[in-house]
């Protein structure tokens, strides 16, 4: 203990920042704070005509309390913008919703009787629906800190954004790139609608697989196609395997390849034709033994006629079934012969369409997934539920089943199996028109960054092989398509764009419900006869998709200028999802890319890693950990995670995060508590007058601050976690902040050497502040408060990066390279000192003296810190000797040329600056002080420093 008698000379630390940062109980008072004081609009205003950042928001859907994902996306959305607004730029958060689409639909029909409602009722009680949902997710929103213009948010319901949505369907109309097509698409029967490619999920499914054979009635041609002479009398069976059972009745062809081998192989009763590489696995599966006795190409085999396989059971089936040449088979599983069934296959559709094979394709699933109730013996079952008696009714035709497990397309929304359907859709070809509008997208991704890199490969890929996209619906709660098309042709009215200004001229205000009000006859008068109205809605991707073109350069008052954005930031699966169907309209619209860079996060798992499920039980919400550690903990949670990779949550995990926040808060504690008393104005010592450790100690923070620039320029968030770590572990709190306490504590009140200390500990803290606000908003804030000095803010989201932070001139004799050494010899000292400490030799490092056996290299270097040596290393005394490797008591380091001896000093202790030193007790004014002490008193002469 200090003598109380020598306590109040000592300048000890003061501050009344907390230890405990409560940002649970603290962070809604601040939040609060900001709204009253309209930080957002000050931030605007003081950054008018200042350089533009524009990251357009891609809209969360309206639907459900906000999760980890939408909490991560948000967080790294605000981080990037308040690193701009850090950097002197203009830049606007516009938070924006998607507000149509099935789930809110479905929310509706399912709590309000939906049989009942009229499609008005419908689109009424959607948008009441999806109010309460936003409000409720933005006050979620701004509880994570993101600040933004919450004010004027764009949502995709508003009645402008919807008239702009019809007007971006119009210049893509214009352009040629729309067409009605009958085709199979993507059908989910419980959603009774189409789906994007964008809205499926490919999992895993367990599926009976059947091998199923037709008779050939052509043995006669079939038998000289493969050019065996002689006339075969056993009966001939093509074999086909599939994974359907259920699209066997609307059979209507065979496809085979052009230039395959196909076999025909001896079984014992019959013969059977398989490709030639798959023979081996079929026989094995079927346990036959065979020869094969023939080969002949696939094309010999077109138009081969074969039996139906359910011919038997009833007239319906009793038809043929010929085969045809397709290009689009896989040799690989199976038998190498695939079953069509054109309406629910897209290639079997495609090669049904060239070559009209039949007059009418066989259509017989309704949208709910129930055969039509004519179909003969099936009718009215659900398909799934089908396949059985299906598989029963082929009996001895099926000649080997088994169950397997494959990757099968889901709804997203439902999870439930879809299948591919034929129906008539309205779609954006992307191969259509003088310029294919595939090529356009392609071309105008060529100019757009992409993080991570991969990412852009993964887009283009998707381009290249996406077919044409199906953008009706068959609902209610959407974006009418405002087309009337001709009753006979279907052809769209050739006044088409100028009736769709009209349209949305209306929408714009009273809303997409004016559409359903809307009577053919209004528009056209006598030609009403003739046209009829479209009653599909689009795809809700289309208005999300389109936002670069309705928000950006449309309904929004502050951004509707803007021709592009900067920057688009979501989730790895908007590479299929909203970057994707953003870039496809822009390309058409206006032939450039919407935004200049693009990045996207992965997502959320357990410790275990695995995928967050409610199901599963291993959910952790944004709610609970705020709730419990405050949003400051879960956005640097964020930070400290790749995002490039799955993103580790669990509470394991928070509190390892809060223990990284507690370091941090007690480093910047430590330094706000040492500059009590301090004025900057009065006090500041000017750069060049610092010690050269605290010169030091601000030429390492401007370097440091250049790294945190160019982490932020670059959107790599881990760097700056992992930098502000070392940072305040290694560069300050082992080492500056360790050396400085004795100088900080002990030298006088007013000597140069503590406002030295003092007036860097300021200006390290000042940009501090400024470094993690992006990260920690209300810790910086807090930070920001606690500095004694006047403003002309009154906030640190009004301030840019600190720009007093001095580097040290080139030629510096104690500059960068200096203090590396002295770092790693402290260092290595250290070790030593905490081995005599664990043998209980000494109590403290100041308990001890050193000595160290250096070579010339370094003898050179530590003596220009001549007496001060011993307040680096924190040591009672310290000597220097240049003779390593010549004394056997020096302990070895694992610097080569540096030797240690460690010493228990047997001096008394000084009782004020704890030093064990001879000159304790030798004055008799003061007995227990070293002389050291003595001079720093009050009314001493104080002591000379010179570096340290």
């Amino acid at each position: 203990m200090i003598n109380a008698r020598y306590n109040n000379t000592l300048n000890l630390p003061k501050t009344t920042f907390p230890m405990r940062g409560n940002l649970s109980i603290k962070e809604p008072i601040r939040l609060n704070k900001w709204k009253q004081s309209e930080i957002y609009r000050k931030l605007r205003q003081d950054r008018k005509g200042c350089k533009k950042f524009i990251l357009h928001d891609g809209p969360p859907y309206a639907n459900g309390h906000i999760h980890i994902g939408h909490a991560v996306n948000k967080i790294l959305k605000d981080i990037i913008i308040k690193s701009k607004n850090l950097e002197g730029c203009d830049s606007w958060y516009v938070p924006g919703w998607d507000c149509h689409g099935l789930p809110i639909e479905l929310n509706i029909l399912k709590n309000n009787n939906g049989k009942f409602l009229t499609s008005n009722k419908i689109m009424l009680y959607c948008r009441k629906y999806v109010e309460k949902q936003i409000y409720s997710q933005k006050v979620d929103f701004i509880r994570l800190g993101i600040l933004g213009d919450w004010d004027n948010a764009y949502r995709t319901m508003d009645f402008i954004n919807q008239a702009g949505i019809i007007r971006s369907l119009s210049a893509i109309v214009k352009k040629g790139y729309v067409f009605r097509g009958f085709k199979p698409v993507n059908w989910c029967f419980q959603c009774s609608s189409a789906l994007a490619e964008s809205e499926v999920d490919f999992l895993e499914k367990v599926s009976e697989s059947i091998d199923v054979a037709f008779f050939c009635i052509d043995n006669y041609k079939l038998v000289k196609n493969f050019g065996v002479n002689n006339c075969i009398e056993k009966p001939i069976e093509v074999v086909i395997w599939t994974t359907t059972p259920w699209s066997i009745p609307a059979n209507q062809a065979i496809h085979v390849l052009a230039f395959c081998i196909y076999v025909l192989v001896d079984v014992g009763v019959k013969f059977i034709l398989l490709a030639e590489q798959l023979v081996e696995n079929c026989l094995n599966r079927y346990q036959l033994n065979g020869k094969i006795i023939a080969k002949t190409f696939g094309k010999e085999l077109e138009k081969v006629r074969l039996k139906h396989p359910l011919h038997n059971i009833d007239a319906f089936y009793d038809r043929i079934t010929n085969i045809y040449i397709a290009d689009y088979i896989a040799i690989k599983t199976g038998t190498g012969i695939i079953h069509a069934s054109p309406a629910y296959g897209e290639d079997d559709f495609i090669v049904y369409s060239n070559l009209q094979y039949n007059e009418n394709m066989l259509k017989l699933v309704k949208s709910n997934g129930f055969y039509i109730k004519y179909l003969s013996v099936f009718g009215g079952q659900l398909i799934w539920i089908a396949n059985s008696e299906i598989i029963n009714n082929l009996n001895n035709r099926i000649i080997a089943k088994e169950l397997i497990i494959h990757s099968y397309m889901y709804c997203w929304r439902h999870k439930n199996p879809l299948i591919k359907m034929a129906t008539s859709q309205w779609f954006v070809g992307m191969d259509v028109g003088k310029i294919s509008l595939r090529k356009k997208a392609l071309e105008c991704l060529k100019n757009v960054k992409v993080y991570p890199s991969s990412g852009k490969t993964r887009l283009y890929h998707m381009i290249s092989n996406r077919p044409d996209w199906c953008i009706s619906r068959q609902r209610s709660w959407g974006v009418p398509i405002p087309f009337f098309i001709k009753k006979k042709r279907c052809l769209l009215h050739q006044r088409i764009i100028e009736i769709m200004e009209l349209i949305a001229k209306k929408v714009q205000n009273e809303g997409s419900e004016v559409w359903i009000k809307i009577k053919s006859c209004e528009v056209f008068g006598d030609e009403d006869i003739v046209y009829k109205k479209i009653t599909d809605i689009l795809d809700v991707w289309f208005d999300s998709g389109t936002t670069h073109n309705h928000v950006l350069r449309g309904s929004h008052f502050i951004l509707q200028k803007e021709d592009k954005a900067d920057l688009y930031l979501e989730g790895l699966d908007q590479y299929r999802g909203w970057f994707h169907t953003s870039l496809i309209t822009s390309a058409a619209i206006s032939g450039h890319a919407p935004f200049n860079k693009l990045l996207s996060h992965c997502f959320t798992v357990d410790k275990n890693g695995q995928k967050m499920s409610k199901s599963i039980g291993n959910v952790v919400s944004p709610q609970t950990i705020i709730s419990k550690y405050g949003a400051d903990i879960l956005r640097l949670w964020v930070v400290s995670k790749d995002y490039e990779s799955e993103m580790t949550m669990s509470e394991d995990i928070i509190q390892l995060i809060a223990d990284s926040y507690r370091r941090l808060r007690n480093t910047t504690r430590f330094m706000i508590a040492n500059l009590s008393g301090f004025d900057q104005s009065k006090h500041g010592i000017d750069p060049e007058k610092l010690l050269a450790l605290d010169r030091w100690a601000l030429d390492i923070s401007a370097k440091f601050q250049h790294a945190i620039k160019n982490s932020y320029k670059d959107y790599r968030f881990v760097d700056i976690y992992q930098q502000l770590c070392n940072f305040c572990t290694r560069e300050l709190g082992s080492f500056y902040l360790d050396i400085i306490k004795d100088r900080q504590y002990t030298t006088q009140k007013n000597s140069l050497y503590r406002r030295s200390c003092q007036t860097t500990l300021y200006h390290i803290i000042e940009a501090m502040s400024r470094w993690i606000t992006p990260i920690c908003t209300f810790t910086a804030e807090e930070i920001y408060e606690s500095l004694s000095v006047k403003r002309y803010n009154k906030s640190v989201l009004l301030e840019t990066y600190y720009r007093e932070l001095n580097p040290l001139p080139k030629g510096f004799v104690m500059g960068r390279v200096f203090w590396k050494i002295i770092k790693a010899v402290k260092s290595e000292v250290n070790k030593c000192l905490e081995n005599y400490r664990k043998k209980n030799i000494i109590k403290s490092s100041l308990d001890a003296k050193v000595t160290l056996y250096v070579s010339e290299t370094y003898y050179k270097i530590l003596s220009l810190l001549k007496g001060e040596l011993r307040f680096v290393l924190i040591t009672s005394s310290a000597f220097l000797k240049k003779s390593v490797n010549k004394t056997k008591t020096a302990i070895f380091t694992g610097l080569s040329g540096l030797q240690v001896l460690v010493q228990k000093s047997k001096y008394k202790k000084c009782e004020r600056s704890w030093e064990t030193l001879p000159d304790v007790g030798r004055y008799n004014k003061h007995p227990k002080l070293c002389a050291r002490s003595i001079d720093n008193l009050p009314r001493g002469p104080g002591e000379v420093r010179l570096y340290v």
